[in-house]
């Protein structure tokens, strides 16, 4: 992507916007713990329509080319409760820009920016969530849990290994009371490969 492209994009979330005064943004994986962007407040919501999937190819960040790994998506489907992030209002554009660049590099884009309708304790939250792109090479669809499983357990790249990854995330959702248990079993799943990996693997 070019920066035309990041100003086209920007300008299309920030002109869709709901009305309303605050922005939220929907982090489901790694934005839970490295949004990239200051926020004033966070609120436990559930997305109902997506859930939360291994369901990425990638050759890079977390996987190589020789043993390509898993990248965690908000795929069709479902419900996926995560965190609402309230961002501060001073520079919107830029906190968009930077959160554009993080979630989207390629053409066409492996995430599609998406306003959705969060449901919380404190009651609807119309949040920026970052949807998967099925019609990108590197969707890979809906993976059996083992497949996914032995992925995650060897794949590594220069940010660290799919299984990091999971770890982390399982762990910043219970930490705030999310308990999802599809992520544990895919967890067990993942110990159990590497367990059971030669040595040296």
């Amino acid at each position: 992507l070019g920066e035309d492209d990041y100003r086209e994009i920007v300008g299309s979330i920030l002109a869709r916007r709901p009305p309303g005064g605050d922005f939220w943004l929907f982090a489901y994986g790694s934005l839970i713990w490295k949004p990239e962007v200051a926020y004033l407040e966070e609120r436990i919501a559930t997305a109902h329509g997506y859930h939360r999937a291994f369901c990425i190819r990638l050759s890079r960040w977390r996987g190589t080319i020789e043993r390509p790994g898993l990248m965690m998506g908000l795929a069709r489907g479902g419900q996926c409760t995560g965190v609402a992030l309230r961002l501060p209002q001073d520079d919107l554009a830029g906190a968009v820009s930077t959160l554009v660049r993080r979630e989207m590099t390629a053409k066409p884009t492996t995430y599609r920016p998406a306003w959705l309708r969060l449901a919380s304790a404190a009651g609807p939250v119309p949040a920026l969530g970052f949807v998967v792109n099925p019609a990108r090479r590197t969707y890979a669809g809906r993976l059996a849990e083992a497949e996914g499983a032995a992925v995650l357990a060897r794949a590594c790249g220069h940010l660290g290994s799919g299984a990091d990854y999971l770890f982390n995330t399982v762990g910043q959702l219970e930490a705030r009371g999310i308990h999802d248990r599809g992520l544990w079993r895919l967890q067990e799943r993942v110990a159990d490969e590497i367990r059971r990996l030669p040595t040296g693997s």
